[in-house]
């Protein structure tokens, strides 16, 4: 059953990215291949193809961790959506360093990345590639193609809730494209299937694009909580219009924090719970443990099904090295890659000569022996902390499923509870209405886990926009929020320093154009109707 799903996937899929003019979307189709009718032919094939959209966040081929990619042009584990993600997020910003060498990875925490870098290219072209996806699975599931099938009422009852879960998938990867590229070519399923030049969306355009699409399908997603884990519910799709909303004066000009306020009001009031213990959240069980009542749409992994050389296997190894026990990880090695900066650390100190290991900040999850706190060397991954926030042993200290260690069970939480305190929290201080009670009543709930007390709670005198920014780099740090927020707040490019950034050791200002990437060079070398963004 696999082989016939994988061969017709192949078939359907390859025929949607042909409207990309990356070479790097090029598919490879096997032999024998099947038409679209008989691939759907068993009715549990429109949910399977859909667990491969929402598979794409997570694997980068067809045929485990490496041999059958997605994309080509770039190492498959390099290529993975969730790892250039959190390459673009995190690498540019405060909260990590890489020290590796490969090609132009380095620029991205120098700020001086141009639009042939091969990260930014393969993100763009790993974006393009999952809407494709998306927009063909909608072709197959339109209600007349059903029809046509004789496909039985029930079944397309179902299929309606399969259709607003891959246009859900689709908005996030085009908030994705938003966020990140500002102006990336815009197809959807009424587009036809060949090859095409597809014209370039404005930024405010695509913004009401995927508002919209959000809005329409709010009534046919599960209720929140109520669907099978990593699936998306309303509650995912409330987060992501907070997120939408959150970030609208960017991205459009206009705020539109009251309407931040009544989403994550919707969601703090949905079936959802903060964890009882942080570090939990980012454990080999984070499925099971409780977090899963916390964590509202996360990208899944396991050590066995869903194998890959990004995502999470990424983010746990490539922070391991120097005396870090590979053991205490779940895992067989370290690839002595990630670390953080010291202007991380000092958010959870009160003064930055005092020693980390004396923090009650339970957030503070750093390995410091063997480590200075302070970056000489970016290439040595003895200077900077290492961060243990992410671990493949479950509650009990046991490995996760993979014998060999490679592949951890971790799952990576997208969106949490904690994200829609802290974006309510900011809202009511942008002049989104809500309550400053309720802010501050969620910023302690936030602190009493991480301190098991309250004795560092805050007050309404405590509430400023400065310790927001602060209070979700330690909260949220390594969940690729970062870039977007001090974008949010004007921290990115033009506005903070931090270690190396520029590439100077003490940090320095970068041009205000980096707050965008560029469209990469390759695809306006082929696509006449893409204009670059300012300053590339």
């Amino acid at each position: 059953m696999f082989n016939k799903l994988k061969s017709t996937f192949l078939v359907l899929f390859g025929l949607a990215v042909l409207w990309s003019c990356e070479s790097e979307l090029d598919l490879k189709p096997e032999d024998n291949r099947e038409t679209s009718e008989s691939a759907f032919e068993d009715p549990e094939a429109y949910k399977q193809f859909l667990a491969k959209l929402y598979a794409g966040f997570a694997i980068s081929g067809q045929d485990g961790p490496a041999g059958d990619p997605d994309l080509s042009g770039l190492d498959e584990g390099f290529s993975q959506y969730m790892r250039l993600y959190w390459k673009l997020q995190e690498l540019t910003t405060d909260e990590a360093v890489i020290g590796w060498n490969d090609g132009t990875i380095k620029d991205l925490h120098n700020q001086n990345w141009t639009s042939g870098n091969e990260f930014i290219r393969t993100m763009y072209s790993r974006v393009m590639y999952q809407i494709a996806q998306s927009n063909e699975y909608l072709r197959q599931t339109e209600p007349s193609v059903l029809e046509g099938r004789g496909v039985d009422a029930a079944t397309q009852d179902q299929i309606a809730v399969y259709r607003a879960e891959a246009r859900f998938l689709r908005a996030l990867s085009y908030w994705h494209a938003l966020d990140l590229y500002g102006n990336p070519p815009f197809v959807t399923e009424e587009d036809a299937v060949g090859a095409f030049l597809p014209e370039q969306i404005s930024s405010n355009e695509l913004f009401d694009y995927i508002e919209s699409e959000l809005l329409a399908i709010e009534g046919d997603l599960i209720d929140a909580g109520a669907n099978e884990y990593g699936r998306a519910d309303k509650a995912a799709a409330w987060m992501l219009l907070s997120k939408l909303y959150l970030n609208a004066e960017k991205y459009t000009g206009t705020g539109r924090y009251s309407e931040v306020v009544n989403y994550t009001n919707k969601v703090i009031d949905a079936n959802y719970s903060l964890v009882d213990d942080y570090q939990k959240l980012f454990l080999a069980d984070n499925n099971s443990n409780g977090a899963q009542n916390e964590i509202i749409f996360p990208i899944t992994f396991d050590g066995i099904n869903t194998q890959a050389y990004g995502g999470m296997t990424f983010i746990i190894h490539a922070a391991v090295g120097g005396e870090m026990d590979p053991d205490a990880f779940g895992i067989n090695g370290g690839w002595a890659g990630l670390r953080t900066t010291s202007a991380l650390v000092n958010k959870f100190l009160d003064d930055e000569d005092d020693a980390i290991e004396e923090v009650e900040d339970e957030r503070a999850i750093f390995f410091t022996e063997g480590q200075s706190k302070e970056i000489e060397d970016i290439s040595s991954f003895t200077d900077g902390y290492a961060v243990a926030k992410y671990k493949n042993i479950d509650t009990d200290g046991n490995a996760g499923s993979d014998p060999t260690g490679d592949f951890p069970d971790t799952d990576f939480p997208m969106f949490r509870l904690a994200d829609a305190y802290l974006m309510y929290a900011e809202a009511v201080l942008r002049g989104g209405g809500g309550s400053e009670a309720d802010a501050v009543a969620y910023i302690n709930e936030l602190r009493e886990r991480a301190y098991g007390n309250s004795d560092n709670n805050i007050s309404s005198g405590d509430l400023s926009l400065n310790f927001i920014l602060a209070e979700r780099a330690r909260e949220l740090y390594w969940e690729a929020h970062r870039r977007t927020d001090l974008i949010r707040f004007g921290q990115f490019s033009d506005g903070g320093v931090w270690p190396f950034k520029g590439g100077v050791p003490q940090g320095t200002t970068t041009e205000s154009f980096r707050d965008l990437m560029p469209i990469p060079a390759s695809d306006l070398g082929v696509n006449t109707n893409l204009t670059q963004n300012p300053g590339y």
